[in-house]
Parts: C-alpha cells; sequence; structure tokens
C-alpha cells in the first residue's frame, strides 16, 4: 500500500491542526524543518527531518536506533526527535536512518535520483517539469532496490496518477497541504479501494424478446479479464453481470475493453455504494468491474456506444425469492456469466438456468442508496 506521507514546513498557525488530521487519518509520515514540531508527534507516524546539509557535528556512526525502511511503527527518535533525517547534500552516512531530499530538474540531477533510489534508505524526489517520465526512469533504474522512494505532488489527483506510473508507483508520496482536510483527500486519492461483492445464483425464470430500444456498449479504458464484467440491471436490487467481449466469437474479432451492457436505463455500480444509468455514463467516468468470484476494480470509461437494437428481456429468481430483470441487445453474441465464470450466450439461455448476479439491498435516488418506500417491476 502506497505510504502518504505530509510536509507541513508551509503550514503556519495550521500546522497543530494539519498534524492532528494526519494522525487522525492514519497518514504513515509526516516532515517538517522543524525537530520542535515533530518532537511533538506521537512515534505511531514516522517523524522526518529535512535540512539543507548535515548539521555540523553530527555523529554520522553514532548506532541507528530504527529499523529498515519499510520497518513498522513505533519508530525510535533521535536527538532531533527525527526517525528519518533528509539533507538536500550527500547524506553524511548511507544508513538506514538517513536519506536524501532531490529537486529533479535536468539530466545532472536526474542521474542523482536514480543513484539515491538505488542506494540510499530514503530518497524524497521533487519532479519540476509536468511530465512522469523521470519518475519512470528512477522507479526502472531502482527496481530490486530496498529503499524507499518518496514522490512530491502537488494535490490528491497528482497523487493518484503518480500511484499509478509503471502500475506500482512509488513506495510513497508526500503532499504540502494547503488546509485542513487536505490530508483526508491524499489518504482518500492513495487508499481509495473497492469492496469484494457478494454475488448469488440467479435461476432464470423467463426469457423474451423485448421490441427495439437502445442498448449501450461500456467501452473502458482497461483489457477485461475473461471472468470480469460489468454489473447491469433494470432494478436497483437485482444486477446480473454482463461479460465482457474477451472470448472468441464467430464473424467479428473479440474487443477485451467491451462489454455490451443492455438497455440504456439499466443500473450499474459506479462505486461499491454508488448506482448510475447507462444513458449516464460518459468518457472518463469509473464504474466497477466486477469478477466471477466478487473481486472487484474501478476502471476508466473511455466510451459508450449507443445504438437502437433488438432487445431481449430475462427475468430470473434469487434464492430469497427476489425477482431480477436485464434488458440486453437481442443476439446470440451477448453474454452474461453464470457460477464459476461460466460464459453464457443471452439467447440460449432457458428456464432453469443459473446467471450471477447481486443484489444490493438499498433503493437508490440519484445513485445514491436511500431507505425509502420504492416499488420497481
Amino acid at each position: 500500500m502506497t505510504q502518504c506521507w505530509l510536509d507541513v514546513r508551509r503550514t503556519g498557525d495550521l500546522t497543530k491542526e494539519i498534524c492532528e488530521e494526519a494522525l487522525h487519518q492514519g497518514l504513515d509520515a509526516i516532515l517538517s524543518d522543524d525537530p520542535d514540531v515533530l518532537a511533538a508527534l506521537p512515534p505511531t507516524v514516522l517523524r522526518v527531518l529535512l535540512r539543507p546539509e548535515p548539521a555540523a557535528g553530527t555523529d554520522a556512526d553514532a548506532p541507528h536506533t530504527a529499523g529498515s525502511p519499510h520497518a513498522g511503527h513505533p519508530h525510535a527518535a533521535d536527538e532531533t526527535g527525527a526517525d528519518v533525517v533528509l539533507t538536500t547534500g550527500e547524506p553524511p552516512r548511507i544508513g538506514p536512518r538517513h536519506g536524501r531530499y532531490i529537486e529533479v530538474t535536468g539530466p545532472e540531477t536526474l542521474a542523482i535520483a536514480c543513484e539515491s533510489a538505488a542506494r540510499d534508505a530514503y530518497t524524497v524526489l521533487c519532479f519540476a517539469d509536468p511530465t512522469y517520465i523521470p519518475l519512470e526512469i528512477v522507479l526502472a533504474s531502482a527496481a530490486g532496490a530496498t529503499g524507499t522512494i518518496v514522490t512530491v505532488a502537488a494535490d490528491p489527483q497528482d497523487a493518484a496518477v503518480q500511484d499509478a506510473v509503471l502500475e506500482h508507483g512509488p513506495h510513497g508520496v508526500l503532499m504540502a497541504p494547503a488546509r485542513v482536510g487536505d490530508a483526508t483527500g491524499l489518504r482518500a486519492a492513495l487508499r481509495a479501494v473497492t469492496p469484494d461483492l457478494s454475488l448469488v445464483p440467479l435461476r432464470v425464470t423467463a426469457v423474451r424478446h423485448a421490441g427495439t430500444g437502445e442498448r449501450a456498449c461500456v467501452d473502458t479504458c482497461t483489457m477485461l479479464l475473461p471472468d470480469e464484467g460489468i454489473l447491469i440491471g433494470s432494478r436497483s436490487r437485482g444486477l446480473v453481470l454482463c461479460a465482457s467481449e474477451t472470448h472468441p466469437l464467430p464473424y467479428m474479432p473479440t474487443r477485451p475493453f467491451r462489454v455490451n451492457a443492455g438497455a440504456i436505463m439499466s443500473y450499474t455500480l459506479v462505486s461499491g455504494e454508488r448506482t448510475a444509468y447507462l444513458s449516464e455514463l460518459r468518457a472518463g467516468d469509473r464504474v466497477l468491474a466486477v469478477g466471477a468470484d466478487g473481486r472487484t476494480r474501478s476502471v476508466t470509461v473511455g466510451r459508450i456506444k449507443i445504438e437502437t437494437r433488438p432487445l431481449l428481456a430475462i427475468d430470473a429468481v434469487a434464492p430469497g425469492g427476489e425477482t431480477v430483470n436485464l434488458i440486453v441487445q437481442d443476439d446470440w453474441h451477448v453474454r452474461v456469466l453464470g457460477p464459476g465464470g461460466t460464459v453464457l450466450n443471452s439467447t440460449a439461455l432457458r428456464p432453469g438456468d443459473e446467471i450471477l448476479g447481486c443484489l444490493p439491498d438499498a433503493d437508490r435516488h440519484v445513485g445514491y442508496p436511500i431507505d425509502e418506500t420504492c416499488v420497481e417491476q
């Protein structure tokens, strides 16, 4: 999990409140150039002191009391109140409690950053240019190294992007908050998780032609897996797992990024709690990709493709008696997933067949779960 670091060097009168927020949110490290700020922090957070150069008279060979750069809390601070000391120059001694803060402004400082990332216990990097290529180079150069690489982000959105560079990003991201609440935003950006869902087998009760209407294909920016799809349903309390087009079909190539989802008024899950109509989705939105085992991940919508097609209505019932409906394009190549990830052609479904679905436990108002009387039929 990516570490969340907070830089409180410029927070002024808000320093105490921002540090309290960071502790409450469980952030991993607080960086300051003031030893007194760090000394006031508990050992449950990594206390990082930044100073321009090694202080005169520092006993660089003194025993180090902290563990490895990935060790857990609590930490043992030195006389400065810090667990880790960063310098903008060469550390007095390469060790588990020292590291470098490097501003990468060009090829020369990039080379220094690569050397530090491959060697030092801690390397904190601030990139001058608005490109992630230097970060990619540093991460590639330090592959297999044991140190901790932390990068400076301008805001939570930038932090989230850095976290995805070369798929895994740096070990941590450092952000300077401007106000109370920014620490919470950083944590939300880096610790966002999608919960596993409890999928249930649904027994098909009827399959019938449903005239003509508009259906939507959801084209994502992700290569979906053979057992992944998107949950779609005509009712907010009953959704069916529609398969991605990762499986070979006659007459046309596979499109692993696509789910031929359903009629435009259908619900889909865009997070663990919220739904959206297929007609509402736009390029850049997020939807929830769901595996046949219930695992989930958030994926980006690249396009919604709405076209007029013949439609097919599928009715099913859950083990507890809940009724579910799904309306999809009336064509054999539109598929849903069954137990174990079995791929089922929609037009070949018959009463008694089992398909996978999800039964959210709340009705919806503008996509949000709400406890109210709501009848869908």
